[in-house]
């Protein structure tokens, strides 16, 4: 059976008001990932997802990456993931 982590990231730059969330949203889900994300008042965006190690490493290069509408400056891991739902991918609010 495949290995499964988590992680807690926030993501820098430009990256509200853009529909950063609604893509990592779709791309979470594409990718097998649960999880959420959510803007902060900081102005950064904090994403918590879990799934297998792979599609976790291909999902998280594609969050450093971002929307083409996006200018991502920084992504920092900050530990494992807090809740996750048990399925899916969703936009909360924090």
């Amino acid at each position: 059976m495949p290995e499964e982590g988590s992680v807690r990231v926030l993501v820098e730059g430009r990256v509200q008001g853009v529909g950063f969330r609604a893509w990592t949203r779709r791309l979470g889900r594409k990718s097998g990932i649960r999880g959420w994300v959510a803007n902060r008042p900081d102005g950064a965006v904090e994403i918590h997802a879990g799934g297998e190690e792979a599609r976790l490493t291909r999902f998280l290069e594609a969050v450093r990456q971002g929307p083409s509408t996006a200018r991502v400056r920084e992504v920092r891991e900050m530990g494992e993931a807090g809740e996750l739902p048990p399925s899916g991918f969703e936009i909360r609010h924090i």
